[in-house]
């Protein structure tokens, strides 16, 4: 084989391998592959339909990234969460919510203002048919418009670093039915006080939301984490 014709089937490959890590990427932030989850290399080889190669190339990227652990002989799982660190990194946010809710009260405009409308319509629908995934990735974009509408470029800055920290530990929270319900109810608070003349409440309900999304996600984590060893604690007890 020429070397031309190596170098377009390795290219291809690097393609291939892009598209998978984008996709397993997008399963483990919005928590459809936990932490911890085993990836179970054929099943994902079928799946997306490629061999070995572009899927291990891939998974070398989410490794860098530090989303994906590798152990030799034992393969690959999603990384765990660090609880400490997901604790601090939302006492940070809780604050940056209500900033932007201060800033975006007089700077939110009025074309903004009918995108979040259409974002909270678009949720509610996701919702009402129970499409789980599409819900949580409205929920997202419509915080993002709230954090673009306070027109403070160092603070988009500061929060996207932020929320990159617990984006997919949101999204493993977002699997429990019962907050679900909770967050939409929430939603529609949020609205209400982006409707409302001057939105005096904005920053408060933009910090009460945040903080009842973070007691629920440290719980579940916290959960998630506790649970192995308990289960090692039970099987011993059992012996």
């Amino acid at each position: 084989m020429t070397q031309p014709l190596l170098k377009s089937a390795r290219l291809r490959t690097l393609g291939m391998s892009a598209e998978i890590a984008t996709r397993l990427r997008t399963l483990i932030e919005e928590g459809e592959l936990p932490p911890g989850a085993r990836i179970d290399e054929r099943a994902f080889c079928e799946l997306f339909d490629v061999s070995k190669t572009p899927l291990r190339e891939a998974l070398k990227v989410l490794v860098a990234e530090g989303l994906v652990l590798h152990r030799q002989y034992i393969g690959y799982r999603v990384a765990p969460l660090d609880l400490e660190e997901l604790r601090s990194t939302f006492e940070l946010l809780h604050g940056l919510e209500a900033t932007a809710g201060e800033l975006a009260a007089s700077r939110l405009s009025e074309v903004a203002m009918a995108r979040l409308e259409r974002k909270h319509q678009a949720m509610l629908e996701a919702h009402a048919a129970g499409r789980r995934t599409e819900y949580f990735r409205i929920n997202q974009e419509i915080h993002q418009l709230i954090i673009d509408g306070a027109a403070n470029p160092v603070l988009a800055n500061i929060y996207a670093t932020l929320m990159s920290k617990v984006h997919r530990a949101r999204g493993a929270a977002n699997a429990d039915m019962l907050r679900w319900q909770e967050s939409h109810e929430e939603h529609e608070v949020i609205m209400q006080a982006l409707r409302e003349s001057g939105r005096p409440r904005l920053a408060q309900v933009l910090r009460w939301h945040s903080e009842n999304t973070a007691n629920e996600v440290l719980t579940v984590v916290a959960r998630s984490l506790s649970e192995p060893a308990q289960t090692k604690k039970d099987a011993k007890g059992n012996q």
